[in-house]
């Protein structure tokens, strides 16, 4: 439970989506007084799974606070009624792309003059650190900094999350790119596979996250998931399937030139996915940087959190 001195009201915008849930469940089982934002039932329409998963955090406690990214005043008036607010939009292009609307919401934050900390949509790839972003997936990186320049031209006081590669996404499918499951013969490594690469249970990013809110440590600062008994190579992650199943997997190399060449004839969604494999898998963007003054390591500063160590994580695959 949050501690007694702080009863900061939180409002998660993107609260159905993949690290959206997560986050408002966080905030519940810390305590927090928890609002998510609802959009209005034309824009909701017969999305019957969205509609029932916000009915589920209101059973577990959770508030509904309608607003609409088309009406600036909804926003102002939702953003009103709390003390922090975390946005989880998408911008990931295979689902939903808007990490610009949050612009929107900046605005509503700064009309509204009452909000004490902002955590945008983060989470990957620090795209401070990703100026020299491939095309076409660099339009993620360089979103976010337009993002950030309004945040911060805003004076509003901010926490960016960043850095790890989703579990999900990246571990219970041995890095595979098209596929969530683990194969069964044949296993693609990326170069040689022996780039570290930071892999976290989407649950852990979400209790993480909200232990950011109410710490003056992390203001106007960027907390780094990089939880050190998750700081793999792929060839690490495949031993650990491997011991798990008892059997070994073929192990077939692709070249980072072979990589990116894959990208001609994809659609859009594909070159950014492969764009973004290649700096996390061939130069290690999520873990080639020393953490100094901007930023914080998550697990050093909350050695509570008892985060999913990936032997733990893909025993439900196996």
């Amino acid at each position: 439970m949050a501690n007694a001195k702080s009863n900061l009201k939180v409002l998660v915008v993107g609260g159905t989506g993949y690290i959206g849930r997560r986050i408002v469940s966080a905030s519940l089982a810390q305590g927090y007084p928890t609002y998510v934002l609802q959009r209005p039932a034309t824009e909701i329409g017969l999305d019957i799974e969205k509609l029932q998963m916000l009915l589920s955090f209101k059973k577990q406690g959770a508030h509904l606070v309608e607003g609409s990214f088309s009406d600036i005043q909804s926003l102002v008036d939702a953003v009103k009624q709390v003390d922090v607010v975390i946005c989880t939009m998408s911008g990931v292009h295979f689902r939903s792309h808007n990490l610009l609307l949050q612009l929107k919401l900046v605005e509503a934050i700064k009309q509204a003059g009452n909000v004490k900390r902002f955590l945008p949509s983060e989470f990957g790839l620090d795209p401070a650190r990703m100026g020299h972003g491939l095309e076409p997936g660099r339009v993620t990186f360089d979103e976010k900094m337009v993002v950030r320049k309004a945040i911060e031209d805003a004076n509003i006081p901010f926490t960016y999350v960043c850095g790890a590669g989703f579990a999900g996404y990246f571990a219970g499918n041995l890095s595979q790119m098209g596929t969530l499951v683990p194969p069964k013969d044949k296993v693609l490594i990326y170069g040689d596979g022996n780039t570290k690469v930071s892999f976290m249970d989407e649950d852990d990013i979400g209790s993480y996250t909200i232990k950011t809110i109410d710490d003056p440590r992390t203001c106007n600062k960027t907390l780094y998931l990089l939880p050190p008994e998750n700081l793999l190579t792929q060839r690490q992650l495949v031993d650990i399937w491997e011991n798990l199943v008892g059997k070994k997997l073929e192990k077939i190399s692709l070249s980072k030139e072979d990589l990116l060449a894959s990208m001609k004839g994809m659609d859009y969604a594909g070159q950014v996915g492969v764009g973004h494999f290649y700096h996390i898998f061939y130069e290690g963007s999520l873990t080639n940087f020393e953490i100094e003054e901007e930023g914080e390591e998550a697990s050093k500063l909350y050695p509570e959190v008892k985060y999913t160590r990936m032997d733990e994580y893909l025993k439900i695959y196996a």
